[in-house]
């Protein structure tokens, strides 16, 4: 399934790593966090490599709803609860990072197709209507252009919702393959299919990769949207979730004008984006699960059957899914990898939001790798803990990962034996009392790898859908033969032989 950005804008190749190299800062991820910081970097005067596993702003990146904005759902009047002064530094450096975008766009001359659009946060229900009515207090104390209103463009009618003005959407790749392009201009090295397996932390930095390639660097970067390396015990303040996203051609005048979300329904979220002809491309995301949970066709097909309930005249021509990590305190971490870290930083929890966050990341840890004045106070330092805020959503987290660990190990598995799977089906099964992951394809023949995750060991579950296994405990992604689609996971899932008779 391939979103509607990927189909897009086709992007120039990068070499993989052949040799080692030394540079001053090494950079792992190339999607919009890793190449946001890459780009500060670069223009900062730093000598820069990033180290992508796949292609650029090909993973998380690329299957985005791609909305840049300052308003997250409702979060404002729960961070000036905590402290004023929190909500005010969350929503500067939000609306930073959208206006950051618009100069960078602007500087460079990357037609992005970035459009002002206001965002919303609205409710069907009458029970939410004081919540909004509070948050949307709340965000314009922050300093946010925010109001509560009773209508909208939608093609229903809400009982109210938090409006915010001056955001912006946009096309996250062809605004990232613009970077790319100014960066490599000025010297920095982009390698792509170099996954990286190994950082040891020193002066200097080595960077190890799959090709046994070494990067020197007196600094690194991890911005591989999960981290691949969990030297603070970030796995322990994360939740993983997916949503799906369908996505087809609108015609102008049923186009809503606004970037619009709501938690009610397992979340949609709806947004436009243009087209040739001054036709619309409608954008509709939902359907929050686990990854590994399964059943993700139906999944689907609910999501394709709301949009079709509410916007009738719109065709659906793509279908995509995209990963989120959430903090125990909704606040992403971006800052050092871990408390002793002196020259290895992270990106990471940026909990739907990834387009605003991983722009805003980018500018911090530039801030920071070159010792300029940190930005926003530590509001994102990942040092920080608030057992308060973060003790029960922490608990119930790990609970979450353990109940997988151990009831995923001790279950019988999906399936009885491998004859069960009809082609084009997958399961988990018990082959010579080892766990496996075995998938039937069209022509009836049965492929095995292991189904343990090679992260933390944890029991992948099938999808469907994208004919992908997932990790259920921390979201690392395998193809049907094993390979890392998507991290913490850095080594693929082991081949087991069947013998089917």
């Amino acid at each position: 399934m391939l979103s509607y950005w990927m189909d897009s804008a086709p992007a120039r190749e990068h070499p993989p790593l052949a040799e080692d190299v030394t540079v001053d800062v090494a950079v792992i991820g190339g999607g919009i966090a890793g190449l946001s910081a890459a780009w500060e970097l670069t223009r900062a005067g730093r000598s820069v490599a990033v180290l992508e596993a796949d292609r650029l702003a090909a993973g998380v990146t690329g299957y985005t709803s791609a909305k840049l904005s300052a308003q997250h759902t409702l979060i404002y009047a729960e961070l000036a609860g905590r402290d004023p002064e929190t909500a005010r530094r969350y929503a500067r450096s939000q609306q930073e990072a959208v206006e950051h975008v618009a100069r960078t766009a602007a500087e460079l001359g990357v037609d992005c197709e970035l459009e002002r659009r206001p965002a919303y946060t609205y409710a069907r229900s009458a029970d939410q209507v004081e919540q909004l009515r509070a948050e949307a207090r709340a965000a314009a104390e922050a300093g946010l252009a925010a109001s509560f209103v009773t209508g909208t463009a939608l093609p229903f009618p809400v009982a109210g919702a938090v409006k915010v003005d001056g955001q912006a959407q946009f096309h996250p790749r062809k605004y990232l393959l613009g970077l790319a392009d100014a960066m490599t201009a000025r010297g920095c090295r982009i390698f792509e299919r170099t996954r990286v397996t190994g950082l040891s932390e020193g002066r200097p930095c080595r960077v190890t990769t799959e090709s046994g390639a070494v990067v020197s660097a007196a600094d690194v970067v991890v911005a591989t949207h999960y981290p691949i390396f969990d030297r603070a015990l970030l796995f322990a303040r994360m939740e993983v979730t997916r949503e799906l996203v369908v996505a087809g051609t609108l015609p102008p005048e049923d186009d809503p004008e606004g970037m619009y979300i709501t938690s009610e329904e397992n979340t949609r979220s709806v947004r436009t984006a243009p087209l040739p002809g001054g036709r619309r491309l409608l954008i509709v995301t939902g359907e929050s699960y686990r990854p590994g949970a399964g059943r993700v066709g139906d999944r689907f097909e609910r999501l394709a059957a709301w949009t079709g309930e509410h916007f009738p005249r719109a065709r659906i021509t793509h279908r995509w899914a995209a990963q989120d990590n959430h903090t125990t305190d909704r606040l992403p971490f971006v800052g050092p990898l871990h408390p002793g870290a002196g020259h290895a930083y992270v990106a990471t929890g940026f909990g739907g939001w990834g387009m605003s966050n991983g722009v805003l990341a980018g500018l911090l840890l530039s801030a920071l790798v070159t010792g300029e004045d940190e930005p926003w106070g530590g509001l994102y330092d990942p040092r920080r803990l608030h057992p308060r805020q973060e003790a029960v959503p922490m608990a119930k987290m790990q609970a979450t990962v353990a109940r997988h660990f151990v009831a995923d190990r001790l279950a019988a598995g999906d399936a009885a034996d491998v004859a069960e799977l009809r082609p084009g089906q997958g399961a988990v099964v018990k082959v010579g009392g080892h766990r496996c992951a075995v998938y039937r394809d069209e022509e009836g023949r049965a492929h095995a790898v292991s189904a343990v995750c090679t992260h933390l060991g944890c029991v992948v579950g099938f999808n469907e859908a994208e004919r992908t296994w997932e990790c259920p405990c921390h979201g690392s992604r395998f193809g049907l033969d094993g390979r890392v689609l998507q991290g913490p996971a850095v080594s693929p899932l082991e081949p087991v032989e069947l013998k089917e008779e």
